[in-house]
């Protein structure tokens, strides 16, 4: 699978950001990769908290997968937004068996997102 395959990022998605600033001049992918960005630093360090003590924080956690489900939705990171909205719904109803799995399987689809979104810059 390549870094710029449609199973990462949709180009319905793309598509639709770039109409909305046709000649590019308000730079609207760039801002909006840029914002995704920013949120993921500011989202992972929480993520990492959640997950270091004995027993993890479903708070925090449900926030995380809530924010990413909908920024990597409008990016066309359609697989990441699903498997965000699993683990929000996890976290919501309280199931810890298999979670600490499914964020290590979210982690490794930011990164392949994050791949395909700056080949894509």
């Amino acid at each position: 699978m390549t870094a710029s395959s449609p199973a990462l990022l949709d180009p319905e998605a793309i598509r639709r950001l770039r109409e909305l600033d046709p000649s590019g001049g308000n730079k609207l992918l760039e801002r909006v990769v840029h914002a995704f960005s920013n949120s993921l630093e500011r989202l992972l360090p929480d993520l990492a908290r959640a997950r270091a003590g004995e027993a993890l924080d479903l708070t925090v956690i449900r926030h995380v997968s809530h924010t990413l489900k909908s920024s990597s939705a409008s990016l066309g990171a359609l697989a990441l937004s699903a498997r965000c909205a699993d683990i929000e719904a996890m976290a919501r109803d309280g199931h810890t068996q298999g979670l600490t799995e499914q964020l290590d399987a979210m982690l490794q689809d930011i990164q392949q997102v994050r791949t395909a979104l700056a080949a894509l810059l």
